[in-house]
């Protein structure tokens, strides 16, 4: 059948602004918008072929997946299939260059190059905003990383979610800004971030970070369209701290830092007290992100790099969004 073979790759993104909750969890629908910065160089490739077959091929990385990872793929590519009226088996390929489960946002890029590769080679015709929902049902963050530079993904009040998706703020060129990533462990977490955000939901801060997010979200808003490092800075680093406060207050409480990721936020501060403008993000798991100049990257990965415990420094600038590559 026509359109039934597609290959699309997709970036991953780092939210500026948090995701970390959900107002309707099959749906994936998030309690707050977010903000986000699509990543160049941190990608995810997907090859989807539809034809005869009794079940779906799904081979990451050259292994076949397995237990949740499978059902979750399998999940997502019934839902294209239910749309599309196909009943087909899928074989899957992917190829990441991310590493799976550390806070990476592995699955943001996964499944924006799933939802494009798949929805093509169903001969499903999708606009950006329908193709971010897609993609936001297998994975919150994936609605994000369908689109390049500084990304905004709505809230939405509708409760069957059409109206939750994102849309691009400014475009890669944008602002020549650079994300040093510092891997402080390669060890997949414990908490995976769907079960930290339905914790989190109990925990005495969450109100208040779900409150707090609308004057966040504006704030970041105004300083991209200002290319205002030090206003964009403080408000992640602002974000990133009331987020993981309000995991750690959970009961039983969840702390996805290392030694080093403490070791790399007094850096940082070291680095900006020194005058260089620098700002850390953190996501579920133990990596830090610093958003500083372009010009500047080179002195925050000297200052990361020689901290013990940081296994890999990595540069990255702003990034495209997801596109189909065959």
């Amino acid at each position: 059948m026509a359109g039934a073979d597609s290959t699309a790759r997709a970036n991953v993104n780092v939210a500026l602004v948090k995701y970390w909750g959900k107002r309707d969890t099959a749906l994936n629908l998030p309690a707050t918008g977010s903000i986000s910065l699509t990543l160049e160089g941190l990608d995810v490739e997907a090859h989807v072929r539809f034809g005869p077959g009794d079940e779906d091929r799904l081979v990451i990385d050259g292994a076949e997946a397995a237990g949740d990872e499978a059902r979750r793929l399998t999940s997502f590519l019934d839902l294209v299939r239910a749309t599309t009226r196909r009943r087909e088996a899928a074989a899957v390929v992917m190829r990441s260059s991310v590493p799976r489960g550390i806070g990476l946002a592995s699955s943001a890029a996964a499944f924006a190059a799933l939802a494009l590769a798949a929805s093509r080679a169903a001969g499903w015709t999708l606009d950006a905003a329908e193709l971010s929902a897609l993609a936001r049902r297998g994975s919150g963050s994936a609605a994000r990383s369908i689109f390049g530079g500084f990304v905004e993904w709505h809230r939405g009040e509708r409760a069957d979610g059409v109206d939750s998706f994102a849309e691009p703020l400014a475009p890669a060129d944008h602002w020549d800004v650079r994300m040093v990533v510092a891997i402080t462990s390669t060890t997949p977490k414990s908490v995976s971030s769907r079960n930290g955000m339905v914790r989190t939901a109990a925990s005495p801060f969450y109100p208040a970070w779900v409150a707090g997010a609308d004057a966040d979200l504006a704030e970041a808003r105004a300083a991209i369209r200002a290319r205002d490092l030090e206003a964009l800075g403080l408000v992640a680093e602002h974000s990133a701290l009331k987020m993981h406060a309000a995991a750690l207050a959970t009961r039983p409480p969840i702390l996805y830092w290392r030694a080093a990721t403490l070791d790399c936020i007094h850096r940082v501060w070291a680095l900006r007290a020194d005058g260089v403008p620098a700002y850390f993000t953190i996501d579920a798991g133990p990596q830090v992100k610093v958003l500083c100049a372009a010009g500047d990257a080179p002195r925050v990965v000297a200052g990361l790099e020689m901290l013990p415990g940081v296994e890999r420094v990595l540069v990255c600038g702003p990034g495209r969004g997801a596109e189909v590559i065959g």
